[in-house]
Parts: C-alpha cells; structure tokens; sequence
C-alpha cells in the first residue's frame, strides 16, 4: 500500500495509509459544531434508492421524523458512539481544501495533514418501521362524498368548498408512509379519487349504489360472475350515480376477471357483499344470533351463502343467560399502533380466547416482530390446562 504523497491534502490523504503508519492530524480553519449536519449509517440495500434520489424524510415538526423509500418507512434513531469520529473533508470541495498547516521551511512540498472539519459523536440509524397511517383515515373522513354533494368539478373555483378535501400531494405531505404504503393504505379503507381530490364515500350512499347493481342484475338478468363493466357504468349513470362511483362500486365489493379484452369483466366477491349486509343489519344495534343469521339470509343475493366465518373481525358475540347475541366490532374502527390496538382490545374485553383475538391482531406488521413476539409483549398467557383454550389478559 503506498504511502500519501506529500501535499496530499483532505481524506484523500488517508487513503493510502499503510497499517502501522500515521499521519498528522489538524483543526481546519473552518472547524465548527455544525449542528445542521448528521451522520447517516445506510444498509447497503438501501444505497441505490439514496444515490438516486429516491428517499424522503416525512414529518410534521411535531412528528418524529421517517425516511421513506418508494416502498418502506424506516424510524430514525441517533446513535450516540463511544469512540469520537473525526470528520475529513474531501479535497475537491473548494470551501475546504485549504491545506490548514505548511512547513515552515522553504522546502516547495506541504507537510501531510488531514483537516479536520468537524467531531462527530454519533450518527443516526434507520429501522424499518410499520407505515403511519392512522391520520390518512382521520384526514378523508372529515368530508366523504355523499348523495347530496354537488358536482366537485366546482371545487377548484371554491376556495372555502376544499376544506377537508386532500390531493396526493397533501398526502404524502402529511402520512408518513412510502408511496407504495400510502396507495395500499387508500385502497384498504376503500378511497377513491374523485377530480383529483381521495375520498371516502358515505356509506349509505354505497349502499344505495350497491342495491341499484343488484336490482339492475335482476332487471336485466346479469350474472354476479360476469358483470360488463360498461354495461354496469352506464346503466348506473342511467340511474343518476356518477361514472365514478359505479366504477368504485364493482372495485370494492368484486374483482376483475378478465382484462385482457376490451371490456372489463367482473365478478362480485360473495365474502365483501356478505359483509356489507352483515353491517347494515346491525346498525340498528346488537342482535340475537338465530334472527340475525335469519336476517342476513334473506338480505343477501341468490346464490350467496352466509356463514359466520365471513363476519371474523367484523362482530364479537356474548352470551347472556342461555342464548348468544351479536353486536358489530370491526378491526378497520382500531389504530394500526400495536400499543394502541392492543389497548382498546382489553378495555372491550379483559380477557381474550385466542379465536377471538386472532382477527383483530392478524393485520398488524411491525417489521422485525413476529406475531408471537407481539403476543408477548403486550399480553399475558393463561391456559388452566393442556387441553384448554388458551386466554389473552393484558400485561
């Protein structure tokens, strides 16, 4: 390994020092706390996405900062280091390649330094972290699309009419999640962007929109599995529901079936239908298990089945002296926060069977935790004998 060339000057004098061997080392004229400058530590895995400029550090200022890459979100964490790291600027930055030190002598070479610029005490460090998306349902319920809403194309010309009303960028501005999380995010609470602005739809106008499809399938004898997406739209629009809306209709309650030719195809998905009917019963509040299973029958469309296991997640059931009730208890009403979730669980019951709790913790990812590690850390274990049901308190 060759040794520095003297007149070396900034960290190019420090490559080529041969173990053993040293250098001097000096305070640069501009040496100073720079408290505006950080250390990162990257994973390699991570270098394409910050060399090419495809990071973005989230946050309002009372938030604590993420970096999100186009597909994660990585918590950031300063690291204090026992050791002092001397930081060296590189000489081709003119600002700093002021050798700061010169041998006094008439000789024409420059003693070897390395200016040192700044002392760094530790560094910060990223950990993949669940994404933040509980305000993105806070921010689009503050004004979902309803039936008597006028045409939103008249939303740009009125100031006052966007309030509550939010555009990807006031998103990804405000959501500290990855793009890729925030559009999974939209599409889990069932968002639709209408004149550029994401909405949540009422629900009862859903329902109105729903029973019109499904009355229109009767009229015009179309099959559940094979609904003509432009077909549907135009009946619909017929019917005084816009365009949009429609399309929003078959995207939430069925899946597409063929696109590979011109006319989407698509089939209702009988567990998201069954579910629909399920809430709409009980929003009149709980019910005895048999007349709500009664119900639901005759709500939903021929050739549906209804069967309890469809409404996991959705209900919890009690029993009350010798019969069983239902009342609604959806997993999309809790926080996505594990500390948060699990708080509101054991304030609705203090004790948990496992078959139970299972689907209303199944959704929570928190990298680098595993199902059971969050078991573990936010509950209690109990299990009166090998043969029992174990039971969830709260730890």
């Amino acid at each position: 390994m060759e040794s520095p060339q003297p007149g070396s000057r900034g960290a190019e004098a420090l490559k080529h020092i041969a173990p053993g061997s040293s250098i001097s080392v000096a305070y640069h004229p501009l040496f100073g706390p720079y408290d505006d400058l950080l250390l990162l530590e990257l994973d390699e895995k991570l270098l394409p996405d910050v060399l090419h400029e495809r990071v973005v550090l989230r946050g309002q200022p009372d938030e604590d900062a993420v970096l999100c890459t186009p597909s994660k979100t990585y918590a950031m964490k300063f690291v204090g280091t026992s050791n002092s790291v001397l930081l060296v600027p590189p000489a081709n930055h003119s600002e700093f390649c002021e050798n700061p030190q010169k041998n006094d002598s008439n000789n024409e070479e420059e003693k070897v330094v390395a200016p040192v610029i700044k002392v760094v005490f530790g560094n910060m460090e990223l950990i993949e972290a669940a994404p933040r998306l509980d305000k993105l349902k806070s921010f689009l319920s503050e004004k979902p699309y309803n039936f008597d809403e006028y045409d939103v194309g008249n939303v740009e010309d009125n100031q006052e009419s966007r309030i509550g009303l939010y555009n990807w960028n006031d998103l990804v501005g405000n959501i500290q999640a990855s793009d890729e999380e925030l559009r999974s995010g939209l599409q889990a609470l069932s968002a639709v962007e209408i004149n550029g602005y994401w909405r949540l739809v009422d629900g009862s106008y859903m329902d109105m929109i729903l029973g019109m499809l499904l009355k229109n399938s009767v009229l015009n004898d179309w099959s559940l599995n094979a609904l003509n997406e432009d077909e549907v739209v135009s009946t619909l629009e017929s019917d005084g529901f816009p365009g949009v809306l429609a399309r929003h209709c078959l995207n939430v309650y069925g899946t597409k079936v063929n696109e590979s030719m011109p006319g989407y195809v698509w089939k209702l998905d009988e567990k998201r239908v069954c579910i629909h009917f399920a809430k709409e019963i009980l929003k009149g509040g709980k019910r005895k298990l048999e007349r709500f299973m009664d119900e639901w029958r005759q709500k939903v469309p021929d050739g549906m089945q209804p069967t309890f296991d469809l409404v996991e997640g959705e209900v919890l059931t009690e029993r009350v002296g010798v019969e069983t009730w239902i009342r609604p208890f959806s997993v999309a009403s809790l926080p996505s926060t594990p500390a948060d979730r699990f708080s509101i669980l054991f304030r609705e019951r203090p004790k948990w069977e496992w078959k139970d709790l299972q689907p209303y913790i199944r959704d929570l990812k928190v990298p680098g935790l595993s199902s059971e590690g969050l078991l573990l850390k936010y509950t209690r274990r109990t299990q009166p004998s090998p043969d029992a049901e174990p039971v969830f308190s709260a730890r």
